[in-house]
């Protein structure tokens, strides 16, 4: 099967004030029909320009982009309207027509391809009953809430019935609950419709939530790339680690560590919580148990990738220190453990 994305050492470049700015720099990437894909990057990482190469509405200064079989690279303005055709895109700000009924936005890429009025009429219904605003067809983009106005952006751009769907920072502009429910709604339009699904965002929890595989970019490169949860639960980047720490807030401070001293008694350990396909999970409980070991819950956070658990516990032990070191080395066999003993305590 070929990819419905393939980038090959594509790089763009800009002329910036002082001198040229790699915004992209030898990007190689495969996203695969039918997925849903998360590009994840701090601000200035070059994940925006990377999805305005996939759209051709920049082109490469460099390397090879192909979209659903079409290699993009060297086509003149005639050449990729086909192609854009073909794409759908969400925008962060939704761009909506103001002036425009909320059916009316979602029929204007239909006016533009030249569809007929009735035909245009029942796509714009349809569509309209798919994102659950059958009942506000008339009105205007000022009398919707955020997620409502996000809702018509995602109609508008299935409109056209894209094979590939591209969402730049699509909820950044949405609270944690409307978020949830646009999510959800993106999740059904792959399942349901097959689109394959292009995120671009720097909130991590949006790809835990969503995506099966995931790119990290930092300085314009991709500097990891995977399944989520693998890329999540072993991070190798340390760009990756700090969205990971930034999104849970799973393990303490130095200066938390020690607070947490001066409040527990006993051996402060920190304690990796992942998940192995058929593997059993870590019971921690019952390993305290077997050695002998008495252990408090004092900081930590759990959250879920894939519907599986990640995140880090950070327990107090007690217990002869022999004990405790056997405990420590039985959980080492199985995942990451810190020992915060050694730490030094911040002056």
């Amino acid at each position: 099967m070929t990819a419905m994305v393939s980038l090959r050492d594509v790089s763009k470049v800009f002329d910036g004030s002082s001198g040229p700015v790699r915004a992209v720099d030898g990007v190689t990437l495969d996203i695969e029909r039918g997925d849903v894909f998360g590009v994840i990057g701090y601000s200035g990482a070059g994940k925006s320009t990377l999805v305005r190469l996939i759209n051709a509405l920049e082109t490469p200064t460099s390397g090879q982009v192909v979209v659903d079989g079409t290699e993009l690279t060297g086509l003149r303005e005639r050449g990729l309207r086909p192609a854009r055709a073909g794409i759908g895109f969400i925008f962060q700000q939704f761009n909506l027509l103001r002036s425009r009924t909320v059916a009316a936005n979602i029929a204007y890429p239909l006016r533009v391809a030249r569809w007929p009025r009735a035909k245009r009429q029942a796509r714009v219904a349809e569509l309209l009953e798919f994102v659950g605003l059958s009942d506000k067809a008339k009105q205007y983009p000022d009398q919707l809430s955020g997620g409502q106005k996000q809702r018509v952006g995602i109609a508008r751009a299935l409109a056209t019935s894209p094979a590939l769907l591209l969402a730049d920072e699509a909820t950044s502009a949405l609270d944690p609950e409307t978020t949830k429910d646009v999510l959800d709604l993106l999740r059904r339009i792959n399942r349901e419709l097959g689109i394959t699904i292009v995120v671009i965002t720097h909130e991590m929890s949006v790809v835990s939530y969503l995506c099966n595989r995931v790119a990290v970019m930092e300085h314009g490169k991709v500097v990891e790339h995977g399944d989520v949860y693998e890329v999540f639960a072993r991070p190798e980047a340390e760009v990756t680690r700090r969205f990971i720490g930034a999104a849970l807030h799973d393990r303490p401070r130095p200066d938390v560590v020690a607070r947490l001293r001066e409040r527990h008694p006993g051996r402060l350990v920190t304690v990796a919580v992942r998940e192995v396909p058929g593997e059993p999970g870590v019971q921690i409980t019952e390993r305290l148990a077997a050695h002998g070991v008495a252990g408090s819950v004092v900081f930590g956070g759990i959250t879920e990738v894939g519907s599986r658990p990640l995140g880090s516990l950070t327990f107090a032990l007690t217990g002869p220190e022999a004990a405790v070191d056997a405990l420590l080395a039985d959980l080492r066999a199985h995942t990451e453990v810190v020992d915060h003993t050694a730490e030094e305590v911040p002056a």
